[in-house]
């Protein structure tokens, strides 16, 4: 989905892992440690450029609000949480089906601030922050090389923030790093495959399919 996409990591990973590891808090964790990985490399071949003007202020906003998401998630229930993903997940994949593409934003510090409070709620509870984020980088970047390197210089400055704060939750389990380094192996699977697919299909049927499984997670999420 990354590969192909060029978001999406946190938002399909997150489909399944509430079921996979022993608790919702360890899922997000696990989530935002592999999303951080794969930004890694694109920070060290994008650096130059990165606009720090245009990235530092929807990034504390971020990561203010991705605080306070997460101590929510610390206090809440799994089955609360859980019925939340689902929601989120539906409403998501029906944005993306139906109404993404026709909303169009001017990059002002008002959009910033918004988009990174709704990231931050998104990052911290779901571990999805990309699409809010993504909407302001598409408006403010008009090079696909600026978009890539701020969206990806964002993703993991968030994640690793965000997972600091879930250490302090004792989210960040043996179980957690374990997880994470048999699923490099299937990072790196998934990156080899998504080359493949980039070649094979069109980036925009991919994103149906995903979008159409994101609706289809929802409400198994919401009924379960």
């Amino acid at each position: 989905m990354q590969r192909v996409c060029g978001f999406g990591f946190g938002i399909f990973i997150m489909t399944m892992l509430p079921y996979l590891m022993p608790s919702y808090g360890e899922s997000t964790t696990l989530s935002g440690m592999l999303s951080a990985t794969q930004s890694v490399y694109i920070l060290f071949t994008h650096y130059k450029y990165i606009n720090w003007k245009r990235l530092i202020p929807i990034t504390i906003t971020f990561l203010i609000v991705s605080f306070f998401a997460i101590e929510y998630v610390a206090s809440a229930s799994e089955s609360h949480l859980k019925l939340l993903l689902g929601i989120i997940l539906i409403l998501m994949g029906i944005y993306f089906l139906f109404i993404n593409g026709h909303i169009h934003v001017k990059p002002t510090l008002k959009l910033q601030i918004s988009m990174g409070s709704i990231s931050g709620v998104m990052g911290g509870l779901f571990g999805m922050q990309g699409p809010p984020a993504v909407l302001y980088f598409l408006a403010s970047e008009k090079g696909k090389d600026e978009y890539l390197a701020m969206a990806q210089t964002y993703f993991l400055i968030g994640n690793v923030v965000m997972t600091i704060f879930r250490a302090h939750h004792d989210f960040l389990t043996p179980t957690v790093r374990i997880s994470w380094l048999y699923a490099l192996i299937g990072v790196l699977i998934g990156s080899i495959l998504g080359k493949f697919i980039f070649d094979k299909i069109s980036a925009e049927t991919l994103r149906k399919i995903v979008y159409v499984y994101m609706i289809i997670s929802g409400i198994v999420a919401i009924t379960s």
